[in-house]
């Protein structure tokens, strides 16, 4: 008796499932601990000042976004005193691996896109710089109550 050999053939579909990722962390450059301005003598108060916080942030995205900060509230407060979140300038600062449009911001109660058209990547990191002006410093900071005065700061990715 002859056997006939058969070839066969089968196929599988593989699915690959595709969701948009838009994550936004603290990066390694941030930690726990808040972010100081101390104002201790008359040269504090006649000066700029300028804290970088190198890797500030950590995104990963599917698509090209717009990461947007604001403050929670409309004043830095120290008990009843206050002082208004504009005093603060926030700026994305060359250094990381994030490419997008940098831009510099005065903080408010209000969205402001801190870097436009960032694009798709993972682990992209984001170096701030923290500012206030001696003109803020001598004009606004200058004769209110002495104390650490605090607000949050908010950031937000949002995709395109």
């Amino acid at each position: 008796m002859v056997r006939a050999q058969h070839s066969g053939q089968v196929s599988a579909v593989v699915n690959i499932v595709l969701a948009d990722v838009l994550s936004i962390d603290l990066g390694s450059g941030t930690t726990d601990a808040a972010l100081n301005f101390n104002y201790l003598n008359t040269s504090d108060y006649n000066a700029a000042k300028t804290v970088t916080v190198p890797n500030s942030l950590v995104i990963i995205s599917s698509k090209n976004f717009d990461l947007k900060v604001k403050s929670e509230g409309a004043d830095f407060v120290n008990g009843t005193d206050t002082i208004p979140v504009d005093v603060l300038q926030i700026k994305a600062v060359a250094g990381g691996s994030l490419v997008g449009t940098f831009n510099e911001v005065t903080l408010s109660e209000a969205d402001k896109v801190l870097v436009s058209n960032a694009s798709v990547g993972a682990g992209q990191s984001l170096n701030i710089a923290y500012s206030i002006s001696a003109e803020k410093a001598s004009k606004v900071l200058l004769g209110k109550a002495r104390g650490t005065y605090s607000q949050k700061v908010i950031y937000t990715a949002t995709a395109l």
